[in-house]
């Protein structure tokens, strides 16, 4: 069942402390109808003084992306975009200067396709692309201003929270969902990895879901984006990561176990090839003041 409140923890974000101390983060629920499909939108705005690199490891989530930089105050002087961003396959790094506001759109795992059924989700994955590639009738018109220019600033212009979250609901809503048993099912089985750490192997999941393995992999392309070995293998890695941002002194090689990984040097490895630096390099970062 979706859950009756947005998430509040900040798995994926690479020093979250940091980030959050420098922006205005919320997420906020979206109409009751969109739930089943969409775990939150995601905004955020910023003034900063000095630029700020911020990283995130993605989550197995599809993300509809409006974003503006420059001064809110004067549209004129300020540049806006309107993306489809597949699931990242790598970190995800971008840099925060001056002003901006984003409004985001994270879809659940599975929640993508029923919105934009023609193609499977893994023709988005590793990619980031405009708006009108994926939803053809935002593309520009023959007079006047292009669709997705009013829908950006629809999202983006008002300062209420409350406007913002409307036009996102008008914007999918008018675009879906069409019914889709399978999303449904793929959405279920990937919220089964989230939640149950006893699904280490994708020979499991495939008994637990009655799927052979070579169908398990199918419906994970068509409507997740990617293999259900790599969605086991990130969400092992947002709780190490998680854990390094919590605890000053892991033991690593519990949490090993207790993740799945065969042991410590295979959790130090995926770590470190996704973030560039070792588990307790990491957490030693976040100590020091």
């Amino acid at each position: 069942m979706p859950d009756p409140a947005p998430r509040r923890d900040t798995r994926g974000i690479v020093a979250p402390a940091e980030l959050l101390s420098r922006v205005r983060f919320r997420r906020h629920l979206p109409a009751p109808e969109l739930r089943p499909y969409l775990e939150h939108y995601w905004l955020i705005d910023w003034a900063l003084p000095e630029p700020y690199t911020t990283h995130v490891v993605p989550h197995p989530s599809v993300n509809v992306v409006f974003e503006r930089y420059g001064p809110l105050g004067s549209p004129s002087r300020a540049r806006s975009a309107a993306e489809v961003s597949g699931i990242g396959l790598g970190l995800f790094t971008r840099r925060l200067e001056g002003a901006g506001r984003v409004c985001g759109v994270q879809f659940r795992p599975g929640g993508f396709r029923p919105f934009a059924p023609a193609r499977p989700v893994s023709a988005w994955t590793g990619r980031r692309v405009p708006l009108p590639e994926v939803f053809p009738d935002t593309a520009a018109l023959p007079h006047g201003p292009s669709a997705d220019e009013a829908v950006l600033s629809a999202v983006l212009a008002p300062e209420d929270d409350r406007a913002r979250v409307a036009a996102l609901d008008a914007f999918l809503l008018a675009r879906g969902p069409a019914p889709d048993p399978a999303a449904a099912l793929a959405t279920e089985l990937v919220e089964l990895v989230r939640a149950d750490r006893t699904v280490r192997r994708v020979s499991r999941l495939a008994r637990l879901s009655g799927l052979s393995p070579r169908s398990l992999q199918r419906l994970f392309a068509s409507h997740v984006g990617v293999g259900p070995k790599w969605v086991i293998l990130r969400y092992r890695l947002h709780e190490a990561l998680e854990r390094a941002g919590t605890d000053t002194a892991p033991d690593w090689a519990g949490v090993a176990a207790e993740l799945g990984y065969s042991d410590q040097a295979h959790l130090v490895r995926d770590f470190t090839a996704a973030l560039g630096l070792s588990p307790t390099a990491y957490a030693r970062g976040l100590s020091v003041p």
